[in-house]
């Protein structure tokens, strides 16, 4: 087997994880489907919001419950499939850690049966990673020529009529974002080394010169709210994507359930079982969405960390947590272990961020405890941890 071939995967693509809900949703819904799509609209819906507790029957005789994957608004899914379905730009923003990247993962994945078209944005994205490079030996060897050109994950999704991906787009540097204006709006890219450069293209657009976009072909991109490495998108750019807000989870109940089952899940693949007890896991959501938000349940105010305290980070806090008592356990409570936690959380950009979770503690936590909450009581008494 090759050193970089099959073996085990920390993380499976969407399209691998849930490939038998994708293949039954395929027979499930045999409506009109857009050019080139796998599934119908409808079912790529179906397929991110999942069908609840109802088990769906296709047409084969398969029954299967389709399972909720995105925990948000079913009329956000909904815009963002219509978007696709007009091959229409998507951009995704919102703070960081609120699943976009994942959302858009889902999408493609359902969409066209691959997620892996994708560019990661950042400072050093160059333009040949959003259209094409070159194979130089080849090229040396041939001069310019189809086999010589080196696809950018873009441009083999204009091809396929599939779905790219572009994480993180604003913090490419303007000019490299502005290589996606000419995709989006003509639907095609002009390769100049191509054109008549074998004999087989006339410069006219018609021949080698020019990659024309498949039918179906459109693309995803991210956006953080928060990033201090952002590059302004252009108006032109601006005008190509409908834009889509992801906010965070609203109900304490469905992000708690989301934290366990990502927290369990990423235990799993290490082999170990998730032991967090459910009202230590409730107090490490609930003081992640205090400090998110600026305000406890109770209505009290909190002063906000400059760090976002997103869902994200809440599910890495309670793996670590659950780690820690599958490996390290040696019987001590797991709360006493969420002060140093949520210091390590909080305590990565600004030094003041430190005396914001002092002031949490001060504030609602120590009121929580003088109500009577044992749990809250406890963490109370464990104040001193965050000196």
């Amino acid at each position: 087997m090759s050193e970089y071939g099959g073996g085990a995967r920390q993380v499976a693509l969407a399209e691998d994880r849930y490939a038998a809900e994708l293949e039954f949703l395929a027979a499930y819904d045999d409506g009109p489907r857009p050019p080139a799509w796998r599934l119908t609209p409808r079912a790529v819906v179906l397929f991110v919001c999942g069908s609840g507790d109802e088990e769906l029957a296709a047409p084969d005789g398969r029954r299967m419950a389709v399972t909720r994957k995105f925990v948000g608004e079913r009329s956000l899914v909904e815009r963002c499939v219509v978007t696709l379905a007009g091959e229409r730009g998507l951009l995704l923003v919102g703070e960081p850690g609120t699943a976009k990247s994942m959302l858009s993962e889902l999408l493609a994945a359902a969409v066209c049966g691959s997620s892996t078209l994708t560019v990661q944005g950042t400072a050093g994205t160059t333009e040949d990673q959003l259209r094409y490079g070159w194979n130089y030996a080849m090229l040396l060897a041939k001069g310019p020529s189809r086999e010589a050109l080196v696809p950018s994950p873009v441009l083999t999704a204009m091809t396929r009529g599939a779905v790219a991906r572009v994480e993180e787009i604003t913090r490419c540097l303007p000019e490299v974002q502005d290589a996606l204006v000419s995709l989006l709006s003509e639907r095609r890219l002009a390769v100049p080394e191509l054109a008549g450069g074998d004999g087989s293209g006339d410069g006219d657009g018609s021949g080698d010169g020019t990659v024309h976009a498949s039918p179906g072909f459109t693309l995803i991109a991210t956006a953080n709210l928060r990033d201090r490495g952002v590059s302004e998108m252009s108006a032109a750019l601006k005008r190509r994507f409908n834009f889509e807000t992801v906010g965070p989870i609203g109900d304490l109940a469905e992000e708690t359930a989301l934290v366990r089952r990502q927290a369990t899940a990423a235990l799993a693949r290490g082999g170990a079982e998730f032991a967090v007890d459910e009202a230590v896991l409730e107090a490490l959501v609930t003081a992640f969405r205090d400090l998110r938000t600026g305000r406890s349940a109770e209505g009290w105010d909190v002063e906000r960390p400059s760090t976002v305290m997103s869902t994200a980070e809440a599910v890495q806090v309670a793996a670590s947590m659950g780690l820690s008592t599958a490996y390290l356990g040696d019987g001590r409570d797991v709360l006493r272990t969420l002060p140093g936690h949520l210091l390590g959380t909080v305590h990565k950009d600004d030094p003041a961020d430190h005396a914001r979770l002092l002031g949490y503690w001060d504030g609602p936590v120590r009121r929580r405890a003088e109500s009577g909450a044992a749990l809250w009581r406890t963490l109370w008494d464990l104040r001193d941890e965050l000196a």
